[in-house]
């Protein structure tokens, strides 16, 4: 238990002299800082818009592929339990009661 409060302690310290240290050590100021971080930030929205539209673009690209096969396959089953229904009908007919 007492490792636990320790390490609870050193996270917080650790995080307190690093926010000093980043105030110190800062290449820019105040304003500078934020101009670029919204400049930054709205890059990263385009990019985040844009792999979302891609993704979306490609998830639906897959989703009808998937239709496709699995109707495929759904189809192939369905012919066999037919032939195998047929199949069970001739064997019947042909056996005598």
């Amino acid at each position: 238990m007492r490792r636990l409060e320790y390490f609870g302690i050193g996270c917080l310290v650790g995080i307190a002299a690093g926010i000093i240290f980043g105030l110190l050590l800062a290449p820019f100021s105040g304003g500078e800082m934020r101009r670029l971080l919204a400049t930054r930030t709205r890059r990263a929205v385009e990019v985040a818009r844009d792999v979302a539209d891609r993704a979306e673009v490609t998830a639906e690209a897959l989703g009808e592929r998937v239709d496709h096969y699995l109707g495929r396959d759904e189809e192939v089953a369905w012919r066999k339990v037919r032939e195998i229904r047929e199949g069970v009908e001739r064997y019947t007919q042909a056996q005598p009661l």
